[in-house]
């Protein structure tokens, strides 16, 4: 992997759009969307999911008929796939897509930062808007009292005096079952709204209070805040302690207009929906849709398991695509090849903190893992070690080696991935550096091993991070990385603590040393040393 070092070669530090690369960018964060990451993700396919932090559920507190999770709180489950996603290296990026157009063969995402991310696929998990209907005070209720799924929340009410508000001609077909979740059910149709005769002569012979042309105008909160009732137009107050309604539904598609993607009316004639065939394509080729923006009656389950059969859809479509060019292109190498396309990113000093950690060392063999543009690998030839810079991006390693035959330096470039079957020679090296590598999480943590593996008996290992409560600030987060999407220096640690043979002599946090351009920026480090049995 390469290296994330923000020693940067610029003295302004004033941030500068960034674009990102990947095989996937998943337009919104929740079920469905987490759902088709994570399918990728183990697909061994690059995805960034770019979440605004705004999910149809929010409101409720609980979510419900999802086996295994029934009763947890939206939020929990967000964050556990979050994680999920993470553990494989998909990124997720709090913000806000305002713009998806095509560029040739790929997507480009506009973020409300000015940054953006090029995909090959785009999957839309943008979920729906909720336009409730016009009555006072009800969306003050709204994912509490006031209701819009029997099967999400009507247990919850269960022999409680529950109104269902009857705004259009296909609110009928619930009401059977409300009436067998209470017998305390009345059924309020809003004057103007065309039903069936029959059916409402049924549901007065099964027991339920009808009330036609009754048009509801405000909600009645009691001291405590609670719903106590509905007013009508006319006066009449009906007790309730909750409400169901037919609330409108809008697919949030905005920033897919240029692309050609457009709603269509759904059946019930309630809202709109885009269309996708059975596997979540759309009829924008490349772009896939999941989730409730396919199909308002998805609960969080169904939801979760529809994004998880879109994301199968989209790394078939990969795989197919690649294996007709006999290719196996990785969108990590595309988006740091991208960075190292155009000017140099880097100071090309060495890192202060790695110098401060080797200098004292008898020089080697040495592997620089995430070299990026080599400023500690000719350090450290400088230095007597005969060293190997190790990166995914030839780019990055190109200027390495033109960087050491400008000053006549033996170094050797390796293009290697630090999460491939066995990256390193085992054993090979004295030292084993990787200053800020940006190395994507697996759940068996292979990089870490195979970093720790390439050590020689009696080697030294340094693992450089940025310290990552500082990483969490605000003035960063605004950044399109996921740090929380690759190896932390605790990964390291951990891994060296459960490992025979290894003995940690440093790993603290520091002040970063002087001459860093992004000292202003990242005050601290945090440094790791440990040192392998001969």
């Amino acid at each position: 992997m390469t290296e994330h070092r923000e020693h940067s070669h610029h003295a302004d530090s004033t941030p500068t759009a960034i674009v990102r690369h990947c095989d996937v960018a998943v337009i919104g964060g929740s079920a469905a969307g987490l759902a088709a990451a994570l399918q990728l993700g183990r697909q061994r396919r690059s995805v960034i999911v770019v979440d605004s932090g705004d999910p149809r559920n929010a409101p409720a507190e609980h979510m419900h008929s999802f086996l295994g999770r029934d009763g947890t709180n939206p939020a929990e489950l967000l964050v556990a796939g979050r994680a999920e996603v993470r553990s494989y290296g998909g990124e997720v990026l709090s913000g806000q897509a305002l713009r998806v157009r095509r560029d040739g063969e790929r997507f480009v995402v506009e973020l409300a930062t000015g940054d953006s991310v090029a995909a090959r696929r785009i999957v839309v998990a943008t979920g729906l808007g909720d336009e409730l209907p016009a009555v006072d005070g009800l969306a003050a209720h709204w994912g509490r009292e006031v209701f819009h799924c029997p099967f999400c929340h009507g247990y919850e009410v269960r022999d409680q005096r529950l109104v269902h508000l009857v705004t259009s001609s296909v609110g009928l077909h619930v009401a059977p079952l409300l009436r067998q979740l209470t017998e305390r059910l009345t059924l309020l149709v809003a004057d103007g709204v065309e039903v069936d005769a029959a059916e409402l002569a049924t549901l007065t012979a099964a027991g339920v209070d009808v009330r036609e042309a009754a048009t509801a105008m405000r909600v009645v909160a009691g001291a405590d805040g609670r719903l106590v009732g509905v007013e009508l137009t006319d006066g009449t107050l009906i007790d309730a302690d909750a409400i169901l309604v037919g609330p409108r539904f809008h697919p949030r598609t905005e920033a897919f207009a240029e692309l050609g993607l457009r709603p269509s009316p759904h059946p019930t004639g309630l809202g709109e929906v885009i269309e996708v065939d059975l596997m979540g394509a759309t009829a924008v080729e490349g772009v896939f849709a999941a989730g409730s923006v396919t199909d308002p009656s998805q609960q969080v389950l169904s939801a979760a398991a529809h994004g998880s059969r879109v994301g199968g859809a989209v790394a078939v479509s990969l795989a197919a695509e690649d294996t007709q060019v006999a290719g196996r292109p990785s969108g990590s190498v595309a988006d740091w090849d991208h960075r190292y396309s155009n000017d140099p990113i880097w100071s090309g000093n060495p890192n202060g903190s790695l110098v401060a950690e080797v200098a004292d060392l008898a020089p080697g063999r040495a592997l620089d893992v995430g070299a990026g543009e080599g400023g500690d690998a000719i350090w450290l030839a400088e230095q007597g070690w005969k060293v190997t810079a190790s990166d995914i991006s030839s780019r990055a390693l190109a200027r390495v080696q033109a960087e050491a035959e400008r000053r006549n330096l033996p170094v050797t470039c390796a293009l290697a991935d630090a999460n491939a079957r066995e990256p390193f020679a085992r054993g090979g090296f004295e030292l084993v550096s990787a200053a800020y590598a940006s190395i994507p999480r697996t759940p068996d943590l292979r990089g870490v091993h195979n970093v720790l593996d390439a050590v020689a008996p009696g080697g030294t290992l340094v693992i450089l991070s940025h310290d990552m409560e500082a990483m969490q600030d605000p003035k960063h987060q605004h950044r399109p990385f996921d740090p929380e999407a690759y190896l932390h220096i605790e990964d390291f640690a951990a891994v060296l603590q459960a490992t025979p043979g290894w003995t940690i002599a440093v790993n603290e946090k520091r002040p970063r040393p002087a001459g860093s351009a992004s000292a202003a920026h990242h005050a601290d480090d945090r440094v790791l040393r440990a040192v392998r049995q001969g």
